[in-house]
């Protein structure tokens, strides 16, 4: 076997991880492919002559184009959530395979790729490549081009971030956990009823101006009436996921891991009676998301 047909054969076997590795450097994975393809380019180019561990060097080929994609996308930004940028339709060629993209949001977790989108591109990759897939620390030194002391900070920074004020749990919190991963649940499986039951007789929701163009806040009340707002939202419910928000938990939603919007729950014992549904930029802005602890 000569040295191309070698590589190809590694290449296609590391390909499921080198595609774990993108999406979670760069939560879309139609970028993800894009990034593999371009590291599959240059690692041809570049030949294996010298390379001992193949899969830990394709995972770095993979993981300096994921930081020049990170880097040019924040050099584009003019806020953290590319306001006034359309995203492409779910299902679109260029949005990827939706039914791939939300297992894979899933798998991870939506929450985690929406903080993971507020890193910087070093943070990013110095959590991912060391807590997400045990990459030492004096190897991801020389991408960034730090010590691994610093790296090791970049990482920790990147972790607190990620958790958070994290609260202690209590019983309100478990009833808040427990009646949003309802909500969502009936949501995704277009279950009208099992929606209705978690909603009060008289629950009030609220839109701003950014979820649907309207001049003023849109206000729905009854529980039918929201009820059939969330089934219309059914698919895109395939791309949200549980987030502590400002410290209660509520749903994120983050179509190829960009924060699109939140819903923010008021939750008695009577069951949800106001949901808080935030798209606004600036708003989004000046929340503190975190990752829900399992």
């Amino acid at each position: 076997m000569d040295e191309h047909d070698f590589l190809t054969e590694r290449f296609a076997a590391d390909r499921t991880h080198l595609v774990a590795v993108a999406y979670r450097m760069l939560g879309s994975l139609s970028e993800a492919e894009d990034a593999v393809q371009e590291a599959w380019l240059r690692a041809r180019r570049a030949g294996t002559e010298g390379v001992e561990n193949l899969t830990g060097w394709l995972t770095t080929v993979v993981a300096r184009v994921c930081l020049n994609m990170l880097r040019s996308r924040q050099s584009r930004r003019e806020d953290p959530w590319d306001a006034g940028v359309p995203e492409p339709p779910l299902g679109s060629e260029s949005g990827g395979d939706p039914e791939e993209e939300a297992l894979l949001a899933d798998s991870v977790g939506v929450a985690l790729l929406v903080v993971l989108d507020t890193l910087t591109p070093a943070e990013r990759l110095a959590f991912v490549l060391h807590d997400m897939f045990t990459v030492p620390f004096d190897e991801i030194g020389p991408m960034l081009e730090r010590s691994p002391v610093a790296v090791r900070q970049l990482a920790s920074r990147a972790r607190r971030r990620i958790k958070g004020g994290t609260p202690a749990p209590d019983a309100d919190m478990i009833r808040q956990r427990e009646a949003v991963e309802a909500f969502l649940a009936a949501t995704r499986g277009g279950n009208f009823d099992a929606l209705v039951s978690l909603l009060h007789p008289d629950v009030v929701l609220t839109a701003d101006p950014s979820v649907i163009p309207t001049p003023e806040p849109v206000v729905v009340s009854g529980a039918a009436t929201v009820a059939k707002g969330a089934m219309a939202a059914t698919g895109r419910a395939r791309f949200t996921g549980l987030a502590l928000l400002d410290g209660r938990i509520g749903l994120a939603m983050a179509p190829r891991g960009r924060l699109s919007l939140v819903l923010a729950f008021t939750i008695t014992e009577v069951g949800i009676t106001a949901i808080d549904v935030t798209a606004d930029r600036e708003r989004l802005g000046r929340m503190d998301l975190a990752v829900l602890d399992d």
